[in-house]
Protein backbone atom coordinates (compact mmCIF):
# COMPACT_ATOMS: atom_id res chain seq x y z
CA UNK A 1 0.00 0.00 0.00
CA UNK A 2 1.56 3.15 -0.80
CA UNK A 3 0.98 6.19 1.52
CA UNK A 4 1.63 9.26 -0.32
CA UNK A 5 0.46 13.07 1.44
CA UNK A 6 -1.37 14.49 -1.77
CA UNK A 7 -1.32 18.38 -2.81
CA UNK A 8 -5.42 18.07 -1.38
CA UNK A 9 -6.01 16.04 1.24
CA UNK A 10 -9.22 15.05 3.09
CA UNK A 11 -9.01 16.09 6.62
CA UNK A 12 -8.34 13.51 9.29
CA UNK A 13 -11.52 14.25 11.18
CA UNK A 14 -13.72 13.65 8.11
CA UNK A 15 -11.88 10.69 7.40
CA UNK A 16 -12.04 9.43 11.06
CA UNK A 17 -15.91 10.42 11.06
CA UNK A 18 -17.13 8.96 7.46
CA UNK A 19 -14.85 5.86 7.05
CA UNK A 20 -12.82 7.00 3.74
CA UNK A 21 -8.99 7.30 4.33
CA UNK A 22 -6.36 7.88 0.95
CA UNK A 23 -4.38 4.63 -0.42
CA UNK A 24 -2.55 6.52 -3.03
CA UNK A 25 -2.64 9.77 -5.12
CA UNK A 26 -1.75 9.71 -8.50
CA UNK A 27 -1.98 12.40 -11.52
CA UNK A 28 -5.06 10.44 -13.10
CA UNK A 29 -6.84 9.28 -9.87
CA UNK A 30 -7.18 8.87 -5.83
CA UNK A 31 -7.38 5.52 -4.51
CA UNK A 32 -9.65 5.75 -1.86
CA UNK A 33 -10.15 2.56 1.40
CA UNK A 34 -14.06 2.63 2.62
CA UNK A 35 -14.55 1.26 5.64
CA UNK A 36 -17.39 -1.59 5.98
CA UNK A 37 -20.58 0.01 6.41
CA UNK A 38 -19.49 3.62 5.68
CA UNK A 39 -22.10 6.04 3.81
CA UNK A 40 -22.02 5.94 0.08
CA UNK A 41 -22.81 9.75 -0.01
CA UNK A 42 -19.82 10.64 2.22
CA UNK A 43 -17.77 9.74 -1.57
CA UNK A 44 -19.24 12.76 -3.27
CA UNK A 45 -18.35 15.29 -1.09
CA UNK A 46 -14.90 13.63 -0.57
CA UNK A 47 -14.82 13.46 -4.87
CA UNK A 48 -15.03 17.19 -4.80
CA UNK A 49 -12.29 18.06 -2.41
CA UNK A 50 -9.37 15.70 -3.88
CA UNK A 51 -10.88 17.44 -7.22
CA UNK A 52 -9.98 13.74 -9.01
CA UNK A 53 -11.35 10.31 -9.92
CA UNK A 54 -12.15 7.68 -6.95
CA UNK A 55 -11.06 4.51 -6.87
CA UNK A 56 -12.67 2.40 -4.56
CA UNK A 57 -10.96 -0.18 -1.99
CA UNK A 58 -13.22 -1.90 0.62
CA UNK A 59 -11.74 -2.61 3.99
CA UNK A 60 -12.40 -4.14 7.13
CA UNK A 61 -12.53 -1.94 10.56
CA UNK A 62 -9.16 -3.36 11.67
CA UNK A 63 -7.59 -2.29 7.71
CA UNK A 64 -9.23 1.02 8.15
CA UNK A 65 -8.02 1.85 11.40
CA UNK A 66 -4.33 0.66 10.56
CA UNK A 67 -4.72 2.93 7.29
CA UNK A 68 -5.81 6.11 9.03
CA UNK A 69 -2.88 5.77 11.40
CA UNK A 70 -0.30 5.25 9.02
CA UNK A 71 -1.73 8.21 6.51
CA UNK A 72 -1.83 10.60 8.93
CA UNK A 73 1.10 10.11 11.25
CA UNK A 74 3.49 12.86 11.86
CA UNK A 75 6.84 11.81 12.81
CA UNK A 76 8.73 15.07 13.09
CA UNK A 77 7.82 18.39 14.92
CA UNK A 78 9.49 21.22 13.06
CA UNK A 79 11.35 23.32 15.87
CA UNK A 80 11.12 26.29 13.59
CA UNK A 81 7.66 25.86 12.62
CA UNK A 82 6.70 25.03 16.43
CA UNK A 83 8.13 28.26 17.51
CA UNK A 84 6.65 30.30 14.78
CA UNK A 85 3.33 29.04 15.63
CA UNK A 86 3.91 30.23 19.28
CA UNK A 87 5.33 33.42 18.21
CA UNK A 88 2.54 33.99 16.00
CA UNK A 89 -0.46 33.11 18.75
CA UNK A 90 1.65 34.60 21.54
CA UNK A 91 1.63 31.35 23.05
CA UNK A 92 0.27 28.25 24.22
CA UNK A 93 -2.78 29.87 25.22
CA UNK A 94 -2.70 31.60 21.91
CA UNK A 95 -2.79 28.09 19.95
CA UNK A 96 -5.39 26.93 22.10
CA UNK A 97 -7.64 30.22 21.34
CA UNK A 98 -6.92 29.46 17.88
CA UNK A 99 -9.05 26.15 17.71
CA UNK A 100 -12.48 27.19 16.52
CA UNK A 101 -15.34 26.57 18.23
CA UNK A 102 -17.01 24.70 15.51
CA UNK A 103 -14.86 23.59 12.15
CA UNK A 104 -16.49 22.38 9.06
CA UNK A 105 -15.26 18.60 8.70
CA UNK A 106 -14.24 18.70 4.75
CA UNK A 107 -11.98 21.20 5.49
CA UNK A 108 -8.65 20.26 4.61
CA UNK A 109 -6.92 22.56 7.22
CA UNK A 110 -9.26 21.63 10.08
CA UNK A 111 -6.79 19.67 11.93
CA UNK A 112 -4.18 22.44 11.70
CA UNK A 113 -4.78 24.08 14.91
CA UNK A 114 -4.52 21.22 16.69
CA UNK A 115 -1.67 20.06 14.78
CA UNK A 116 -0.05 23.32 15.83
CA UNK A 117 -0.97 22.91 19.44
CA UNK A 118 0.69 19.83 19.57
CA UNK A 119 3.40 20.84 18.10
CA UNK A 120 3.87 24.09 20.62
CA UNK A 121 3.41 21.57 23.74
CA UNK A 122 6.03 19.06 22.78
CA UNK A 123 8.15 21.78 21.52
CA UNK A 124 7.43 24.31 24.42
CA UNK A 125 8.45 20.99 26.92
CA UNK A 126 11.65 20.39 25.16
CA UNK A 127 12.11 23.98 25.45
CA UNK A 128 11.84 24.36 29.28
CA UNK A 129 13.60 20.84 29.54
CA UNK A 130 10.56 18.96 31.16
CA UNK A 131 11.09 14.89 31.26
CA UNK A 132 6.84 14.70 31.10
CA UNK A 133 3.83 15.87 29.48
CA UNK A 134 0.53 15.41 31.29
CA UNK A 135 -2.60 15.58 29.95
CA UNK A 136 -5.83 14.46 32.13
CA UNK A 137 -9.39 15.48 31.67
CA UNK A 138 -11.48 16.73 34.13
CA UNK A 139 -15.01 17.71 34.10
CA UNK A 140 -14.95 20.60 32.83
CA UNK A 141 -11.67 21.46 31.45
CA UNK A 142 -8.54 19.75 30.23
CA UNK A 143 -5.29 19.87 32.65
CA UNK A 144 -1.87 20.65 30.88
CA UNK A 145 1.09 19.92 33.50
CA UNK A 146 5.07 19.87 32.59
CA UNK A 147 7.24 17.96 34.91
CA UNK A 148 10.03 20.23 35.08
CA UNK A 149 12.92 19.38 37.84
CA UNK A 150 10.60 17.00 39.55
CA UNK A 151 7.86 18.97 39.91
CA UNK A 152 4.36 19.47 38.11
CA UNK A 153 3.63 22.78 36.98
CA UNK A 154 0.29 23.31 35.41
CA UNK A 155 1.01 25.18 31.90
CA UNK A 156 -2.78 25.34 30.58
CA UNK A 157 -6.14 24.60 31.11
CA UNK A 158 -8.56 24.64 27.96
CA UNK A 159 -12.00 23.45 27.54
CA UNK A 160 -12.61 19.74 27.86
CA UNK A 161 -13.93 19.52 24.14
CA UNK A 162 -10.47 20.02 22.98
CA UNK A 163 -10.10 16.42 24.73
CA UNK A 164 -10.85 14.03 22.30
CA UNK A 165 -9.20 15.97 19.24
CA UNK A 166 -5.55 16.19 21.56
CA UNK A 167 -5.79 12.79 22.36
CA UNK A 168 -6.91 11.54 19.52
CA UNK A 169 -4.37 13.13 17.08
CA UNK A 170 -1.36 11.98 20.06
CA UNK A 171 -2.57 8.42 19.46
CA UNK A 172 -2.09 8.93 15.92
CA UNK A 173 1.26 10.32 15.61
CA UNK A 174 2.35 7.65 18.21
CA UNK A 175 0.40 4.54 15.58
CA UNK A 176 -2.32 3.63 18.45
CA UNK A 177 -5.30 2.20 18.22
CA UNK A 178 -7.71 4.96 17.75
CA UNK A 179 -10.58 3.25 17.83
CA UNK A 180 -10.11 1.26 21.59
CA UNK A 181 -10.46 3.90 24.43
CA UNK A 182 -11.36 1.26 26.82
CA UNK A 183 -7.56 -0.33 27.76
CA UNK A 184 -4.16 1.67 28.14
CA UNK A 185 -1.95 1.64 25.31
CA UNK A 186 1.66 2.63 25.08
CA UNK A 187 3.64 3.96 21.80
CA UNK A 188 6.25 6.07 20.85
CA UNK A 189 7.09 9.16 18.44
CA UNK A 190 10.61 9.70 16.98
CA UNK A 191 10.79 13.93 16.92
CA UNK A 192 13.69 16.25 15.52
CA UNK A 193 13.86 19.33 16.87
CA UNK A 194 16.63 21.59 16.22
CA UNK A 195 18.77 18.83 15.46
CA UNK A 196 18.46 17.19 18.54
CA UNK A 197 16.47 13.57 18.54
CA UNK A 198 13.77 13.18 21.17
CA UNK A 199 11.94 10.07 21.28
CA UNK A 200 8.83 10.61 22.84
CA UNK A 201 6.77 7.72 24.82
CA UNK A 202 3.00 8.05 24.95
CA UNK A 203 1.16 6.45 27.33
CA UNK A 204 -2.53 6.39 27.12
CA UNK A 205 -5.37 5.22 30.08
CA UNK A 206 -8.91 5.51 30.54
CA UNK A 207 -10.28 7.81 33.07
CA UNK A 208 -13.45 9.08 34.10
CA UNK A 209 -13.67 11.86 31.71
CA UNK A 210 -12.12 10.25 28.93
CA UNK A 211 -8.43 9.03 27.99
CA UNK A 212 -5.91 10.68 30.01
CA UNK A 213 -2.03 10.95 27.70
CA UNK A 214 1.38 11.14 29.75
CA UNK A 215 4.37 11.78 27.02
CA UNK A 216 7.54 10.77 28.22
CA UNK A 217 10.47 13.16 26.92
CA UNK A 218 13.61 11.37 26.44
CA UNK A 219 17.15 13.58 25.29
CA UNK A 220 19.97 10.86 24.68
CA UNK A 221 21.88 14.29 25.41
CA UNK A 222 20.77 14.52 28.90
CA UNK A 223 21.44 10.57 30.00
CA UNK A 224 24.73 10.28 28.52
CA UNK A 225 27.03 11.68 31.26
CA UNK A 226 30.75 10.94 32.82
CA UNK A 227 30.92 9.75 36.12
CA UNK A 228 32.68 13.39 36.96
CA UNK A 229 29.29 14.92 35.51
CA UNK A 230 27.23 13.34 38.03
CA UNK A 231 27.45 15.31 41.16
CA UNK A 232 29.39 13.20 43.87
CA UNK A 233 31.59 14.13 46.03
CA UNK A 234 35.52 13.43 45.53
CA UNK A 235 35.34 10.86 48.36
CA UNK A 236 31.89 9.20 47.21
CA UNK A 237 33.33 9.82 43.44
CA UNK A 238 36.71 7.60 44.15
CA UNK A 239 34.71 5.06 46.19
CA UNK A 240 32.53 4.54 43.48
CA UNK A 241 35.28 3.91 40.74
CA UNK A 242 36.91 1.61 42.84
CA UNK A 243 33.37 -0.52 42.74
CA UNK A 244 33.52 -0.76 39.28
CA UNK A 245 37.49 -1.65 39.20
CA UNK A 246 36.41 -4.97 41.11
CA UNK A 247 36.26 -7.71 38.80
CA UNK A 248 32.99 -9.64 39.60
CA UNK A 249 29.77 -9.13 42.50
CA UNK A 250 26.50 -7.08 41.98
CA UNK A 251 26.89 -3.25 42.63
CA UNK A 252 22.74 -1.93 42.84
CA UNK A 253 21.28 1.67 42.39
CA UNK A 254 18.57 2.26 44.23
CA UNK A 255 15.95 5.45 44.84
CA UNK A 256 12.92 6.26 43.61
CA UNK A 257 11.09 6.80 40.64
CA UNK A 258 12.70 9.62 38.86
CA UNK A 259 15.78 10.01 40.84
CA UNK A 260 18.44 9.41 37.88
CA UNK A 261 19.19 5.69 38.68
CA UNK A 262 18.98 4.54 34.42
CA UNK A 263 21.79 8.00 34.48
CA UNK A 264 24.01 6.33 36.72
CA UNK A 265 23.82 2.87 35.50
CA UNK A 266 24.73 4.26 31.92
CA UNK A 267 27.35 6.32 33.17
CA UNK A 268 28.60 2.99 35.27
CA UNK A 269 28.16 1.10 32.18
CA UNK A 270 30.57 3.89 30.05
CA UNK A 271 32.93 3.23 32.42
CA UNK A 272 33.01 -0.65 31.86
CA UNK A 273 32.27 -0.31 28.41
CA UNK A 274 36.48 -0.23 26.83
CA UNK A 275 35.95 -2.00 24.11
CA UNK A 276 37.07 -5.38 25.38
CA UNK A 277 34.13 -6.36 27.05
CA UNK A 278 30.93 -8.11 26.05
CA UNK A 279 28.63 -5.43 27.81
CA UNK A 280 25.08 -6.86 27.38
CA UNK A 281 21.62 -4.69 28.97
CA UNK A 282 17.61 -5.60 29.44
CA UNK A 283 15.54 -2.77 29.77
CA UNK A 284 12.05 -2.04 30.52
CA UNK A 285 12.01 0.13 28.10
CA UNK A 286 15.42 1.03 26.53
CA UNK A 287 15.49 4.65 27.56
CA UNK A 288 18.33 5.23 25.54
CA UNK A 289 20.45 4.15 23.08
CA UNK A 290 24.42 3.23 23.93
CA UNK A 291 27.14 2.72 21.51
CA UNK A 292 29.05 -0.75 21.34
CA UNK A 293 27.10 -2.74 23.94
CA UNK A 294 24.02 -5.14 22.89
CA UNK A 295 20.40 -3.82 24.60
CA UNK A 296 17.99 -5.93 24.76
CA UNK A 297 14.03 -5.35 25.19
CA UNK A 298 11.98 -7.03 28.10
CA UNK A 299 8.16 -8.14 26.17
CA UNK A 300 6.31 -9.51 29.38
CA UNK A 301 3.38 -10.46 26.91
CA UNK A 302 5.16 -12.50 25.25
CA UNK A 303 7.48 -14.34 27.76
CA UNK A 304 9.98 -11.69 27.57
CA UNK A 305 10.72 -11.38 31.27
CA UNK A 306 14.26 -9.81 33.38
CA UNK A 307 14.47 -13.64 34.62
CA UNK A 308 13.81 -15.56 31.13
CA UNK A 309 16.24 -13.43 28.97
CA UNK A 310 19.04 -12.86 31.99
CA UNK A 311 19.04 -17.21 31.55
CA UNK A 312 19.14 -16.68 27.74
CA UNK A 313 21.84 -13.93 27.69
CA UNK A 314 24.03 -15.86 29.58
CA UNK A 315 24.58 -18.08 26.68
CA UNK A 316 25.95 -15.48 24.85
CA UNK A 317 29.29 -15.01 26.84
CA UNK A 318 28.63 -11.56 28.11
CA UNK A 319 31.42 -9.99 30.34
CA UNK A 320 29.23 -6.95 32.01
CA UNK A 321 25.53 -7.32 32.56
CA UNK A 322 23.02 -4.59 33.24
CA UNK A 323 19.25 -5.91 34.50
CA UNK A 324 17.06 -2.59 34.29
CA UNK A 325 15.28 -3.69 37.74
CA UNK A 326 15.28 -6.41 39.89
CA UNK A 327 11.40 -6.78 41.05
CA UNK A 328 11.11 -10.64 41.76
CA UNK A 329 13.02 -13.64 43.68
CA UNK A 330 13.30 -14.80 40.22
CA UNK A 331 14.93 -12.06 38.79
CA UNK A 332 17.58 -11.60 41.50
CA UNK A 333 18.51 -15.61 42.27
CA UNK A 334 19.82 -15.60 38.04
CA UNK A 335 21.88 -11.80 38.89
CA UNK A 336 23.50 -13.25 41.96
CA UNK A 337 24.00 -16.66 40.13
CA UNK A 338 26.17 -14.74 37.56
CA UNK A 339 27.89 -12.42 39.55
CA UNK A 340 28.65 -15.05 41.54
CA UNK A 341 30.68 -16.51 38.63
CA UNK A 342 33.00 -14.29 38.72
CA UNK A 343 31.37 -11.62 36.29
CA UNK A 344 30.24 -7.66 37.56
CA UNK A 345 26.30 -6.99 37.13
CA UNK A 346 24.54 -4.06 37.66
CA UNK A 347 20.87 -3.04 38.72
CA UNK A 348 18.16 -1.43 40.45
CA UNK A 349 15.77 -1.52 43.34
CA UNK A 350 13.44 0.56 44.82
CA UNK A 351 14.03 1.37 48.31
CA UNK A 352 14.38 4.64 50.05
CA UNK A 353 17.61 3.92 51.58
CA UNK A 354 21.39 1.36 50.83
CA UNK A 355 20.75 -0.43 53.90
CA UNK A 356 16.74 -0.51 52.77
CA UNK A 357 17.99 -2.46 49.20
CA UNK A 358 19.93 -5.38 51.20
CA UNK A 359 16.41 -5.97 53.29
CA UNK A 360 14.55 -5.77 50.41
CA UNK A 361 16.21 -8.32 48.76
CA UNK A 362 16.27 -10.57 52.23
CA UNK A 363 12.61 -9.79 52.01
CA UNK A 364 12.33 -11.55 48.31
CA UNK A 365 14.09 -14.40 49.60
CA UNK A 366 17.78 -13.96 48.80
CA UNK A 367 19.77 -15.91 51.49
CA UNK A 368 21.55 -13.85 53.68
CA UNK A 369 25.24 -15.81 52.95
CA UNK A 370 24.47 -15.35 49.33
CA UNK A 371 24.08 -11.77 50.00
CA UNK A 372 26.99 -11.14 52.07
CA UNK A 373 29.44 -13.05 49.75
CA UNK A 374 27.67 -11.78 45.92
CA UNK A 375 26.78 -8.04 46.79
CA UNK A 376 29.69 -5.49 46.81
CA UNK A 377 28.15 -2.30 46.56
CA UNK A 378 24.45 -0.02 47.06
CA UNK A 379 24.24 3.49 46.16
CA UNK A 380 21.04 4.99 46.93
CA UNK A 381 20.16 8.65 45.24
CA UNK A 382 17.80 11.50 45.01
CA UNK A 383 17.79 14.77 42.73
CA UNK A 384 17.59 17.92 44.49
CA UNK A 385 16.66 21.34 42.29
CA UNK A 386 19.34 24.22 42.01
CA UNK A 387 18.11 27.12 43.34
CA UNK A 388 18.51 29.51 40.86
CA UNK A 389 21.34 32.31 41.63
CA UNK A 390 20.07 35.47 39.99
CA UNK A 391 16.70 35.41 42.14
CA UNK A 392 17.72 33.35 45.05
CA UNK A 393 17.96 35.49 48.53
CA UNK A 394 19.64 34.58 51.53
CA UNK A 395 18.49 34.28 54.69
CA UNK A 396 20.08 33.98 58.62
CA UNK A 397 19.49 29.62 59.20
CA UNK A 398 17.64 28.86 62.38
CA UNK A 399 18.69 26.47 65.55
CA UNK A 400 16.38 23.56 64.13
CA UNK A 401 17.98 24.32 60.40
CA UNK A 402 21.50 23.85 62.06
CA UNK A 403 20.65 20.95 64.22
CA UNK A 404 19.34 19.27 61.42
CA UNK A 405 22.34 19.13 59.22
CA UNK A 406 24.99 19.10 61.99
CA UNK A 407 26.01 22.28 61.06
CA UNK A 408 27.47 25.07 63.51
CA UNK A 409 26.51 29.35 63.01
CA UNK A 410 30.09 29.39 61.82
CA UNK A 411 30.00 27.00 59.48
CA UNK A 412 26.52 28.03 57.86
CA UNK A 413 26.53 32.17 58.64
CA UNK A 414 23.39 32.00 55.69
CA UNK A 415 21.54 29.57 53.86
CA UNK A 416 19.55 30.51 50.64
CA UNK A 417 15.84 30.40 50.13
CA UNK A 418 14.17 30.54 46.45
CA UNK A 419 12.19 33.45 45.32
CA UNK A 420 11.18 33.55 41.67
CA UNK A 421 11.31 35.14 38.92
CA UNK A 422 10.37 35.31 34.99
CA UNK A 423 13.72 33.44 33.98
CA UNK A 424 13.23 30.42 36.40
CA UNK A 425 9.56 30.24 35.71
CA UNK A 426 8.63 31.71 38.74
CA UNK A 427 9.73 28.15 40.44
CA UNK A 428 13.30 29.77 42.22
CA UNK A 429 14.79 26.76 40.58
CA UNK A 430 16.71 25.73 37.59
CA UNK A 431 18.16 22.19 37.10
CA UNK A 432 18.95 19.36 39.31
CA UNK A 433 21.50 17.94 40.94
CA UNK A 434 22.19 14.54 42.72
CA UNK A 435 22.67 13.67 46.25
CA UNK A 436 24.58 10.17 47.47
CA UNK A 437 25.17 7.93 49.87
CA UNK A 438 27.06 4.43 48.63
CA UNK A 439 27.63 1.65 50.73
CA UNK A 440 30.16 -0.64 50.16
CA UNK A 441 30.35 -4.10 51.46
CA UNK A 442 33.45 -5.06 53.54
CA UNK A 443 34.15 -7.84 56.06
CA UNK A 444 31.94 -6.15 58.35
CA UNK A 445 28.92 -5.62 56.87
CA UNK A 446 29.51 -9.01 55.38
CA UNK A 447 29.37 -10.87 58.73
CA UNK A 448 26.76 -8.68 59.98
CA UNK A 449 24.39 -9.32 56.70
CA UNK A 450 25.61 -13.15 57.29
CA UNK A 451 24.22 -12.29 60.99
CA UNK A 452 21.30 -11.35 59.17
CA UNK A 453 21.62 -7.71 61.36
CA UNK A 454 18.53 -5.45 61.18
CA UNK A 455 18.56 -2.76 58.55
CA UNK A 456 19.41 -0.14 61.44
CA UNK A 457 22.51 -1.88 62.28
CA UNK A 458 23.57 -2.02 58.99
CA UNK A 459 22.95 1.34 58.45
CA UNK A 460 24.66 2.44 61.07
CA UNK A 461 27.92 0.34 60.37
CA UNK A 462 27.88 1.12 56.93
CA UNK A 463 27.90 4.60 57.18
CA UNK A 464 29.42 5.20 60.56
CA UNK A 465 32.53 6.91 58.04
CA UNK A 466 30.39 8.10 55.35
CA UNK A 467 27.71 10.58 54.32
CA UNK A 468 24.09 9.33 54.58
CA UNK A 469 21.62 11.06 52.02
CA UNK A 470 20.71 13.74 54.09
CA UNK A 471 23.78 14.74 55.53
CA UNK A 472 25.71 14.54 52.23
CA UNK A 473 22.54 16.97 50.98
CA UNK A 474 23.86 19.61 53.65
CA UNK A 475 27.20 20.50 51.37
CA UNK A 476 23.96 21.84 48.79
CA UNK A 477 22.35 23.86 51.25
CA UNK A 478 25.68 25.69 52.71
CA UNK A 479 27.00 26.71 49.29
CA UNK A 480 23.55 28.12 48.33
CA UNK A 481 22.97 25.52 45.34
CA UNK A 482 19.88 23.96 47.11
CA UNK A 483 17.43 24.73 49.80
CA UNK A 484 16.52 23.81 53.27
CA UNK A 485 12.97 22.76 52.22
CA UNK A 486 14.30 20.71 48.61
CA UNK A 487 16.55 18.64 50.58
CA UNK A 488 13.30 18.12 53.15
CA UNK A 489 11.04 17.54 50.37
CA UNK A 490 13.38 14.65 48.53
CA UNK A 491 15.57 13.33 51.55
CA UNK A 492 13.95 11.98 54.97
CA UNK A 493 15.30 13.40 57.87
CA UNK A 494 17.80 11.31 60.19
CA UNK A 495 15.55 10.82 62.75
CA UNK A 496 13.03 9.56 60.73
CA UNK A 497 12.86 5.59 60.79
Amino acid sequence: MMNLTPQKDISYAYAKDKGLVVLEDSAEFVSIGVRQGANPVSLIEARRVLGKPLRLQSLTTQSFERALTEHYARESVSGDEAEAALDEHGGLAGLVEGIPQTADLLDGEDDAPVIRLINGLIYEAVNRKASDVHIEPHEDNLSVRYRIDGVLQEVLTPSRRLAAPLTSRIKVMARLDIAEKRIPQDGRISLSIGGRSIDVRVSTLPSRYGERVTMRLLDTRNALLGLDELGMDEVTLERFRKVLAQPNGITLVTGPTGSGKTTTLYSALSVLNNGERNVMTLEDPIEYGLDGISQTQMHHKVGLTFAATLRAILRHDPDVVMVGEIRDLETAKVAFEFASTGRPVLSTVHTNSAAGAIQRLRDMGIEPYVLAATLKAVIAQRLVRRLYEHCRKPHEPTDDELAMFGLTREQAPQLWRPVGCMACGNSGYVGRQGVYELITIDSQLRDLIRADASEDAIQEQALSNFGTLFRNAARFVVTGETSVEEVLRVCRREDEH
